[in-house]
């Protein structure tokens, strides 16, 4: 199922809590100055952005139960105003905690198993995986097990608080990625090879100002050698990773500077080294770890009423095309629930949805919730006998809309509405975008599409990856949209190539619009997607689109 914490476990998030507390009620008699307050504010998750507080909790791996899910709409309508926001890093973000309350926030995360450690700093951040993980049925086995030992190891690591920059893991134990594992620091796919369970291992991967996919450092690790080899990895890095300047010092960086050969060659000595101070209790707390993740127990029952709802229901058959994955166990689906209803706020569930996603779970779902990188919510384990109820439950809460995948289904980080660092909007120009594509009636037309959206060079939108990218920049004062085309987010990652010239914030919808009707026009049939039909065609056709009067000039 998931991860329990023990009694250790408790302890040391008491501590953690505790010492926070104290540092809190320090800073705000006045005997810490922000700046003496940051660095311990940051460890604990809690950032200043434009408008106030912001506390960034780790949903490790995605993996909610219904309880812990509760507990965050509780958090949400206590303490914030009513809602919280679901990142590309599978966290939570609350907008509006007042300083003093931050210590009972995570004090009430720590009794669900919860908290907010690593989720800022120079550190090992939340180790993301699979939305699907231990569902899929194209899945070799479920990371999660691992993810969580990496968790573990991470967490308070002496060696590795205080990194030149921070570091992402991204996990799957599948061969079709949907963990953007190679725009990552390090990435782990899960292969086979003679039978037996390992990772194929990439570095060097990740998005911002130098977008760069990783490269295999491994092409096949054994199970058995995962953490010391990560560990060797970490190790280099914290030694050759540049602290001269913050925008060289993420590990792309130090791969592309040192080359993948040279790199290669230390973590093979340092793996060498550390290799024999790992005596298998790794392997037995894993074991252990496993065990909590059995399957849960899967019933057997007939499925007629799903098949004769969607027979009856467009509605039903609709959601169901778009939102369902086929799941490893007979009669089960892999419910997707989307959280991007048309002209809403990507990724911000209420604290109501929160409850009514709990409750499904429970009721119809084996107590488990993952949230996606894609920020949507998932339903990993649904009996199809059960969808028709389930559907008509997220009707009744406004959690139907069958877009998974499709055109409205955009990321989107804050943008310039929270965030310090934005240099422009993200979640107007989603709102608008997935509004004038209800408007047109053309997403099913159009079917399988990415677009992602940042509000600036940071790319926490993971613009880079999208079929369709958008990033937000500072003009001058004015806000200008960058388009870039072809990117790709699974298993054949690719960065996106700009088009030309921005786009004003007021022309960046009606640009969007010509790029997908122009889709349209250039498919070669209805099962050529966007990005096969960009692959095929090139830029030049999309161009054309997009820039009409420029070359209308030309041709005269």
């Amino acid at each position: 199922m998931s991860y329990q914490y023990n009694d250790f476990d408790r302890a040391f998030l008491a501590e953690r809590n505790a010492q926070f507390r104290a540092q809190v009620e320090r800073r705000i008699d006045g005997s810490l100055t922000e700046d003496e307050f940051k660095p311990l504010r940051l460890m604990n998750g809690l950032y200043l952005q434009l408008h106030a507080y912001m506390l960034r909790v780790a949903i490790p791996y995605g993996t909610l139960r219904s309880a812990q899910m509760r507990q965050l709409a509780m958090i949400a309508e206590r303490w914030d105003r009513g809602y919280g926001h679901f990142t590309t890093r599978q966290n939570i973000q609350y907008n509006w905690p007042e300083l003093r309350d931050v210590p009972d926030i995570l004090d009430a995360l720590g009794k669900v198993g919860l908290h907010a450690i690593q989720t800022s700093g120079n550190t090992i951040r939340n180790v993301t995986a699979d939305h699907f993980a231990g569902a899929a049925a194209d899945e070799i086995a479920d990371p999660r097990p691992v993810a969580e030992l990496l968790r573990q190891w991470s967490t308070d690591h002496p060696e590795f608080q205080f990194l030149p920059r921070k570091f992402k893991i991204a996990i799957t134990g599948s061969p079709n990625d949907r963990a953007v594992t190679k725009a990552h620091d390090i990435g782990l796919r899960m292969v086979e090879r003679d039978g037996a369970p390992g990772f194929e291992v990439i570095v060097g991967g990740g998005l911002g100002r130098t977008p760069m996919i990783g490269k295999v450092i491994r092409d096949f690790l054994p199970k058995t050698d995962l953490l010391p080899f990560v560990e060797a990895i970490v190790s280099v890095y914290n030694l050759l990773g540049r602290r001269d300047n913050k925008y060289k010092a993420r590990i792309k960086i130090t791969v592309h500077e040192h080359g993948i050969e040279e790199i290669s060659r230390l973590v093979e000595e340092r793996f060498a080294a550390i290799r024999p101070q790992f005596s298998g209790v790794d392997q037995e707390i894993l074991a252990g770890i496993e065990a909590q993740f059995a399957a849960p127990e899967f019933k057997t029952a007939p499925v007629e009423a799903f098949e004769a709802e969607r027979d009856r229901n467009p509605a039903f058959r609709s959601w169901s095309d778009t939102n369902l994955t086929p799941h490893r166990a007979e009669g089960y689906a892999i419910v997707s629930v989307s959280i991007k209803k048309h002209g809403a706020t990507p990724g911000d569930a209420t604290a109501d949805q929160m409850r009514v996603l709990a409750d499904l779970a429970r009721r119809h779902g084996h107590d488990e919730l993952r949230i996606s990188h894609e920020q949507n919510v998932i339903l990993p384990h649904v009996h199809k006998s059960d969808l028709p109820a389930l559907y008509a439950a997220l009707r009744s809460a406004d959690l139907a809309t069958a877009n998974i995948g499709l055109a409205s289904d955009i990321i989107a980080c804050p943008g310039m509405d929270y965030c310090a660092l934005a240099t422009a909007r993200s979640i107007p120009v989603a709102q608008g975008l997935a509004s004038r594509i209800e408007e047109l009636k053309i997403e099913h037309e159009v079917g399988h599409l990415k677009i992602k959206i940042s509000g600036c060079i940071n790319a926490c939108g993971h613009h880079h990856v999208g079929h369709i990218g958008i990033l937000g920049l500072d003009r001058a004062g004015v806000e200008t949209y960058q388009i870039t085309l072809g990117g790709d987010g699974t298993e054949t990652a690719a960065i996106g190539a700009r088009t030309g010239p921005g786009f004003s914030y007021e022309e960046i919808v009606p640009a969007i619009e010509r790029l997908i009707l122009a889709y349209l026009d250039l498919r070669e049939g209805e099962e050529e997607t966007f990005l096969e039909a960009y692959n095929r065609v090139g830029m030049e056709p999309f161009k054309t689109a997009l820039y009409p009067a420029k070359e209308t000039a030309d041709a005269a």
